[in-house]
C-alpha cells in the first residue's frame, strides 16, 4: 500500500481512495474506485479550516451539499459530471467523472501562452459548457484555467460547475462577501452585486486574455488590490490575442448588459477556431477554403475571392469558346484568300475550321473544370470546427 495517508480508505462504504490527483487549500482530489459499479471516479475531499466555528462550518457544509446537488443537474458533453455527494467525518465528499488529462493552468505554466486559434477553440468549448449550465439555471462562478481540463482524448471539460472551489481560504469582495478567485471575478461580483450569466462570460474573457497573453489583466500584489482593479480599472489591450482581441474586449465590458451575448461569443469563437477572422465592428468572416488557417498550412487565403459557380460560370465558358471559334473561322478565311493559287488545299483548311466549329477546344473544357474547382463548394462554406 502507498505511504500516502488515506490511500485504500473507503468513503461512505463505497468509494475506495486509490491515489491523490491534486491538492490545494480547499482539499484533495482522489482517483477512486466505485466498489458498487466497478468504475474509477474522482472524489473531491472538501476541507474547512479547523479554526472556523462549528456552526459556520456546518452552514458551509449544508450550503455546499445543496450546491453540489444543483450542479448535478448540469448534463453537458463539456461539463465534468457530478455523480454523487456523500458525507464522511461530518463533511461532504464530491464524487465526479474521472477525466484524464491536464488543466489549462498546467499547460500555460509548462508551454506558455497559446495561439489565438487554439485559445478560441478552447474558449468555444468552455462557453458551450457555460451555456449548458446557464440553461439549467446554474452559474459556474469560478471560471479560470485551473478549472478547465484538457482531456487526453481531445475533449475540453469544465469542472466544479456551481461549486466554489476555494472554500477553505475564501477571499472577500469589496462588500465583504466570500468569492472564489479575485483575478477572474466579474466587477459586479467584486462590488457585492448579484451575479448573473454575464458574470461567467466576464470570467471567460479574463481566461482568454490570460491564455493568449500569459498573464491576467487584473493581477495585483494583494487580493484587495486585485478586486479594486477589477472594479475600477479598464483592462490593458491584449498584445498577442490577434483576431481574438475583439471577442476578449467584448466579454470584458464593465456593464454586464453591454457584454457579448453567449450565443454571439460562441459563434465568433468557433469561426476563429476554424481559421476565420473577426473585427470589433462586424461579424467574423467565414474561414477560408477548407476551414483551416492558411498560416497553419491549410488551404487558400481568405483574401482570394471565389470564382463564379453554376450557370453564370458555364455561360462564361461558352462565350469564350464562341470567341475562339469565331477567331479561327476568320483566320481560316484570311488564309484561304491569301493562299498560293497553285496550292489546291483550301478544302483542307475549310475542313479544319469546320472540325473546330463542331466541338470546343480541348483547352476550353479543361479551363471550365479548373475554374469550377477553384470556386467555393456548391453546398456552401464548411461548417466551423466543432473541436
Amino acid at each position: 500500500m502507498s505511504e500516502v495517508p488515506d490511500t485504500g480508505r473507503v468513503i461512505a462504504d463505497r468509494y475506495r481512495l486509490l491515489d491523490p490527483l491534486g491538492e490545494g487549500g480547499a482539499g484533495t482530489v482522489w482517483r477512486a474506485r466505485d466498489e458498487v459499479l466497478g468504475r474509477e471516479v474522482a472524489v473531491k475531499e472538501v476541507r474547512i479550516p479547523a479554526a472556523l466555528p462549528a456552526a459556520e462550518a456546518e452552514r458551509l457544509h449544508v450550503r455546499l451539499e445543496g450546491e453540489v446537488r444543483t450542479a448535478a443537474r448540469v448534463t453537458h458533453r463539456n461539463v465534468v459530471t457530478v455523480h454523487d455527494v456523500v458525507t464522511q467525518d461530518s463533511r461532504p465528499w464530491i464524487v465526479m467523472e474521472l477525466v484524464r488529462g491536464l488543466t489549462l493552468s498546467d499547460v500555460l505554466e509548462a508551454d506558455g501562452p497559446l495561439s489565438p486559434r487554439r485559445a478560441a477553440r478552447i474558449g468555444a468549448e468552455v462557453l458551450a459548457a457555460l451555456r449548458g449550465g446557464h440553461a439549467a439555471g446554474v452559474l459556474h462562478r469560478d471560471v479560470k484555467p485551473g478549472n478547465v481540463l484538457l482531456a487526453n482524448d481531445g475533449r475540453v471539460m469544465l469542472k466544479d460547475f456551481g461549486i466554489t472551489a476555494d472554500r477553505g481560504t475564501p477571499e472577500l469582495t469589496l462588500a465583504g462577501e466570500p468569492i472564489s478567485t479575485p483575478e477572474y471575478v466579474a466587477p459586479e461580483r467584486a462590488t457585492g452585486r448579484t451575479p448573473g450569466p454575464e458574470s461567467d462570460l466576464w470570467s471567460l474573457g479574463v481566461l482568454l486574455y490570460a491564455a493568449t497573453e500569459g498573464r491576467s489583466p487584473f493581477g495585483r500584489d494583494t487580493p484587495a488590490d486585485t478586486l479594486r482593479a477589477v472594479a475600477d480599472e479598464e483592462p490593458p489591450p491584449p498584445d498577442r490575442a490577434g483576431v481574438l482581441g475583439p471577442v476578449i474586449e467584448g466579454l470584458l465590458r464593465g456593464d454586464p448588459a453591454e457584454r457579448l451575448t453567449a450565443g454571439e461569443a460562441e459563434r465568433r469563437l468557433r469561426i476563429l477556431a476554424a481559421g476565420g477572422t473577426g473585427s470589433p465592428t462586424g461579424p467574423p468572416a467565414a474561414p477560408p477554403g477548407d476551414g483551416t488557417d492558411a498560416t497553419d498550412g491549410g488551404g487558400g487565403s481568405a483574401a482570394d475571392p471565389p470564382e463564379p459557380d453554376g450557370p453564370a460560370q458555364r455561360t462564361g465558358v461558352l462565350v469564350a469558346v464562341a470567341a475562339v471559334v469565331t477567331l479561327l473561322v476568320a483566320l481560316g478565311l484570311v488564309w484561304a484568300l491569301a493562299g498560293d493559287d497553285g496550292q489546291d488545299d483550301r478544302s483542307g483548311g475549310t475542313a479544319a475550321v469546320t472540325a473546330w466549329s463542331a466541338s470546343p477546344p480541348a483547352g476550353a473544357g479543361a479551363n471550365a473544370s479548373t475554374t469550377h474547382g477553384k470556386g467555393a463548394p456548391r453546398d456552401g462554406a464548411p461548417s466551423s470546427a466543432h473541436g
